[in-house]
């Protein structure tokens, strides 16, 4: 790869020189502050740059769950951070799953409102005899904020009708939905580029510094300057934020090949959130089980392991499909961005210098609305100094 000071007149003109703002990763979030800060600055010069040559984080390696929280997840969310905190997070992936969809349309993101499903095997009977009593409280928060009755419900037909194994019952979700991750990037890419965005992959981030007037970004190909610059990208951005609470947390994901008659409809979760599936092209896509090696899953690796693969194979055969055969066909892991809070981090680092990261595993959901809210605080920055 050519560095910068070897590039014609013609590219560094267009591509590098004079850049307004410059955002460091092309996901939801890099996508949806590019096209927000244009919407203020018409005339505005924005670069995207991505390490990979497809966007190497979640949002192109995500299992394409619209959801907004299972039963299971958010009682265990409540206990950790309170009722008014977790509701508040549940209103904000409502919306931002409502903007996604304005933002892109519903054509574009293949959206099926199918429901989802939190499984509940004998293992977690007594959880369910404590979560079930709370359902009618849950259903009265979820009506204020999306106007929906009983938006949950309990199931105990759902291992008959999907021909599951050791599922006793389940918390039935229906509002919650599945996506096409590819066509969504897709989407966003479409868009960006219409507004007169570049997108440059291949480009990675070193070090980021202030330089004179603007800020320089120190990457493989050279150092770039731009007046502003953005950091979307969320489980990887502790190498630019070793201060903030942010950590990276691999998720892996396995699809099978085609099964014929396959039942399974919707989107599912087991155990609190930490494994999930649903039907993509007649396949199963799973995913999950970080719960079973916390440590070594937060790393940057995108790499599979044994231990997890072995173990999404055991419950593929024992649960989900114990009357089918089936091989896999794919494996590969993603990036998280998580930490003490669920509340993403939008902020100013310093001058010249912002980020939008920490989006908790919820990126389909909230990821669109942070790079929103980013472009609406720079853009806030640039009036007053004005």
């Amino acid at each position: 790869m050519l560095n910068i000071d070897k590039l014609s007149y013609w590219e560094r003109k267009n591509f590098f020189e004079n850049l307004d703002f410059l955002i460091i990763g092309a996901g939801i979030v890099g996508y949806s502050t590019a096209l927000h800060l244009k919407k203020n600055n018409a005339n505005a010069k924005i670069l995207i740059i991505e390490r990979g040559f497809l966007p190497s984080g979640a949002s192109s390696k995500n299992a394409g769950f619209a959801c907004f929280g299972s039963p299971t997840e958010l009682t265990d969310d409540i206990e950790k951070f309170g009722e008014s905190k977790v509701w508040e997070t549940v209103a904000l992936r409502i919306r931002g799953l409502n903007y996604l969809r304005n933002l892109l349309g519903d054509d574009a993101l293949d959206l099926q409102t199918n429901g989802s499903w939190d499984l509940i095997t004998h293992n977690e009977l007594s959880r369910f005899e404590e979560i079930a009593p709370k359902i009618p409280s849950y259903n009265a928060q979820l009506e204020r904020i999306t106007g929906e009755k009983n938006v949950f419900s309990i199931d105990e037909n759902v291992a008959d009708r999907f021909g599951f194994e050791q599922v006793v019952t389940s918390f039935h979700n229906r509002l919650e939905g599945q996506i096409d991750t590819g066509k969504m990037n897709a989407a966003f890419y479409r868009k960006v580029i219409e507004e007169g965005i570049h997108v440059l992959f291949g480009i990675q981030a070193e070090q980021i510094a202030a330089s004179s007037t603007t800020m320089r970004v120190s990457a493989n190909i050279g150092n770039i300057h731009a007046k502003k610059v953005a950091i979307c990208t969320n489980g990887f951005a502790k190498e630019f934020l070793p201060n903030e609470d942010i950590l990276p947390a691999r998720a892996q994901v396995l699809i099978t090949e085609p099964i014929e008659n396959l039942k399974v409809k919707g989107t599912f979760h087991y155990q609190e959130g930490y494994y999930y599936f649903r039907n993509i092209d007649n396949r199963i896509l799973f995913g999950g089980g970080r719960n079973l090696d916390k440590e070594g899953e937060t790393t940057t690796e995108l790499e599979n392991t044994d231990k997890i693969i072995s173990r999404l194979n055991t419950l593929l055969g024992d649960v989900i499909l114990p009357n089918n055969s089936f091989k896999v066909d794919y494996t590969w892991a993603g990036v998280m961005g998580v930490g003490q809070d669920k509340k993403p981090i939008i902020k100013r680092i310093k001058d010249g210098l912002y980020c939008g990261v920490r989006l908790g595993g919820m990126g389909v959901a909230i990821g669109t609305l942070v790079g929103k809210e980013l472009a609406e605080l720079i853009n806030k920055e640039l009036v007053d100094e004005q």
